[in-house]
């Protein structure tokens, strides 16, 4: 094996693994909020990890660099974390129900009041 095959496949496990974990954790975790966390982060390091391994490795193979995956890297590292924060604001609009388990000091109590209110309101 050639080093930029190991280097390559180190960044596809890295890739995998982050994935892996964005994945279970919008599966198990309780809260709306806990699982717009787990996707956004590790989910997009995973893609961004792939990419690279993608990037290396073409451009080991075709003998020139190759744009596309820095193009997609670079819009998936900027568009993620603002759709992540409009979900967000979209869940705290409309007045999604918070785990006592959620972490966020002034945001979690006004959602917690918010829900103690419009009890009668809550359609899931």
């Amino acid at each position: 094996m050639d080093w930029i095959e190991i280097i390559t496949a180190v960044f596809i496990l890295i890739g995998g693994l982050f994935t892996l974990i964005g994945s279970i954790g919008l599966s198990r975790l309780p809260d709306f909020y806990m699982r717009l966390h787990a996707p956004t982060k590790a989910t997009t390091l995973g893609l961004g990890a792939l990419l690279l391994a993608s990037m290396i490795h073409f451009t080991s193979l075709r003998g020139y660099f190759s744009i596309h995956e820095l193009l997609i890297t670079f819009f998936l590292l900027i568009t993620a974390p603002v759709s992540a924060h409009m979900m967000a604001k979209a869940g705290l609009h409309v007045k999604t129900r918070v785990e006592d388990s959620t972490r966020g000091l002034e945001v979690r109590d006004a959602a917690k009041r918010r829900n103690e209110e419009n009890a009668d309101d809550y359609q899931p």
